[in-house]
């Protein structure tokens, strides 16, 4: 998917959001995000953060563990 394509979904996504406190975490996230480096962002979490991202990769090993992108932005909204 090109970096157009990604924006113009990431905008669609954000337009559809109605929480409030959603919103506010995705600017927060976005804000401290956008000049950072991968590298910068893994430095920033503590080692419980961190064995926590670890994990929740390797629970995507297993396909019955995934969800449908479909189901998730229908619970997000």
């Amino acid at each position: 998917m090109s970096t157009v394509e990604l924006k113009s979904h990431i905008i669609k996504l954000v337009e559809d959001i109605q929480n409030d406190e959603l919103l506010e975490l995705l600017l927060e996230f976005l804000s401290r995000r956008k000049d950072s480096s991968s590298e910068d962002m893994w430095s920033d979490l503590t080692v419980a953060q961190k064995q926590e991202v670890l994990d929740a990769y390797k629970e995507t090993e297993n396909e019955d563990n995934l969800v449908e992108k479909e189901k998730l932005f229908r619970f997000l909204k």
